[in-house]
């Protein structure tokens, strides 16, 4: 019954959040839980919800038509477009 209330709180707050916002904090639990789960311990979910926040904003800055690219020769990070299709 709890869980379901969570669920529920966190729905609601959700809705209110811009899709950035959104994307971010779904990457963030959805990270968090996973590495509750895989490492059984508060580290790894830690760890984890970084990661999901990362990708979730990495996600929401695609959503905007530009690309996060990294030079393999410099290691230099520039945004750019996106090219078609994504």
């Amino acid at each position: 019954m709890k869980a379901v209330i969570i669920a529920m709180a966190s729905a609601i707050a959700l809705a209110g959040c811009t899709t950035a916002q959104q994307d971010v904090a779904v990457g963030t639990a959805v990270g968090a839980t996973a590495g509750a789960v895989i490492s059984g311990d508060v580290e790894g979910a830690v760890v984890g919800g970084a990661a999901g926040a990362l990708a979730g904003y990495l996600i929401t800055r695609q959503r905007d038509g530009r690309c996060l690219y990294r030079d393999r020769r410099t290691g230099e990070r520039y945004v750019t477009r996106c090219p078609k299709g994504y």
